[in-house]
């Protein structure tokens, strides 16, 4: 698309993919005023029921591609492992963004590991395992080490820890000698990502860098602004900065990093809005999903600033689980309702299922210290965490 060019409102624009971050797309998109087309196999996906037109149809579909292809003025994708084939195919008649090649990257693991050591960025020590002969002796400095599946691992899915040779052998039969990568286990400080943005000349703005907590391998709690020193947010934004340009990236970006000894580590990326980035729907002058549509449709990039403190907190299925164990408990949204500053976000999911991320919370305020001792009360009342 040449500098100049703009898609403008009302045309249909084409997501990949029909989950929360499509339907969070989908409200940016009619927002500005766009139509857009949801191409998910899913008919009760929440973006799908939101959406113009709701294609209910897998993601390689023929003739669900060539229908997106004839009615949409650029496509985009809310997940990585949507077929790259998919994606190179709409690109051969409209724009993509993010590219089929970047999406490639991101969605395997051996792929996104060699990628951003070639590129120079750094990364905790790792192995490539292609079969079960690649596992290194009880000698090797990687162990303590996490095994990880090269694709569709995602929320702690396909991750073993493993202490040994032994450990690590069961665990690369376990996962049916798929391709893995084992990953050294780090001391970590901290976790920490960046949002960012990049469009198709070059510009890239980058949201604050959140500090990150994990219960059960999936995202729990998101704080912004991290609470680290100010060389180490602004690194992590010039790392994220550096990984986007390299890969030529265009769309919006989220990169993960570990905290080790007060350096930081890549540990993966996404190539779509992050879980970490819905903060900044509540807490920011444009967030990540209205960037999303601006990249797709060549507007400039918006003003990525903080306007409050934010904590961002997820609400799983498990929530439903409590005192009945089943999932007929509603959760007490009148209590977490009660915090004047707290704004509630459920996805729309028809069915509650442990582990299955149905809505988020974010308390906004000026002071990090108030705001997320409410987040923690609201948190204790939604029984979040529990189970």
């Amino acid at each position: 698309m040449p500098a100049k060019q703009v898609i403008t409102a009302p045309a249909m624009l084409g997501m990949l993919g029909g989950g929360q971050l499509g339907r969070f797309f989908v409200i940016a998109a009619h927002e500005l005023g766009y139509q857009v087309t949801v191409l998910d196999p899913d008919n009760n996906s929440p973006a799908g029921k939101i959406a113009d037109v709701h294609l209910c149809a897998d993601f390689d579909d023929s003739a669900a591609l060539k229908q997106l292809a004839k009615t949409c003025a650029a496509v985009t994708t809310e997940f990585e492992n949507v077929p790259a084939k998919s994606l190179e195919k709409l690109a051969e008649s409209l724009i993509v963004r993010p590219s089929a090649a970047s999406v490639a990257i991101a969605q395997h693991r051996v792929l996104e590991k060699t990628f951003i050591k070639d590129a120079g960025l750094p990364v905790a020590p790792f192995a490539v395992i292609n079969s079960s002969n690649d596992l290194p002796d009880d000698t090797s400095l990687l162990y303590p080490a996490i095994l990880k599946v090269a694709r569709f691992g995602y929320d702690g899915k396909g991750q073993a820890r493993v202490k040994n040779q032994a450990e690590a052998q069961k665990a690369f039969a376990d996962f049916k000698q798929e391709i893995c990568v084992l990953e050294q286990m780090m001391p970590l400080d901290l976790e920490v990502s960046v949002v960012l943005a990049r469009d198709a000349q070059g510009n890239i703005a980058a949201f604050s860098t959140v500090e990150n907590g994990h219960l059960n391998g999936i995202l729990d709690i998101s704080i912004a602004p991290a609470r680290c020193s100010a060389v180490l947010k602004a690194n992590a934004q010039a790392l994220a900065k550096k990984l986007a340009e390299k890969l030529d990236y265009v769309g919006v970006l989220g990169v993960e990093f570990f905290v080790v000894k007060n350096q930081l580590l890549v540990n993966e990326i996404a190539p779509r809005p992050h879980n970490s980035g819905h903060y900044t729907i509540d807490a920011c002058v444009t967030n990540q999903f209205e960037q999303q549509v601006r990249v797709m449709t060549g507007l400039p990039l918006g003003d990525a600033s903080l306007h409050s403190n934010a904590v961002m907190v997820n609400i799983l299925g498990d929530s439903w689980l409590t005192n009945a164990k089943n999932y007929s408990l509603e959760p007490a949204w009148n209590k977490a309702l009660s915090h004047a500053n707290l704004k509630l976000h459920l996805y729309g999911k028809h069915e509650p299922r442990k582990g299955r991320k149905m809505g988020h919370f974010t308390v906004i305020g000026q002071d990090t210290k108030t705001v997320l001792n409410a987040a923690l009360i609201a948190r204790s009342e939604l029984h979040i965490g529990e189970n």
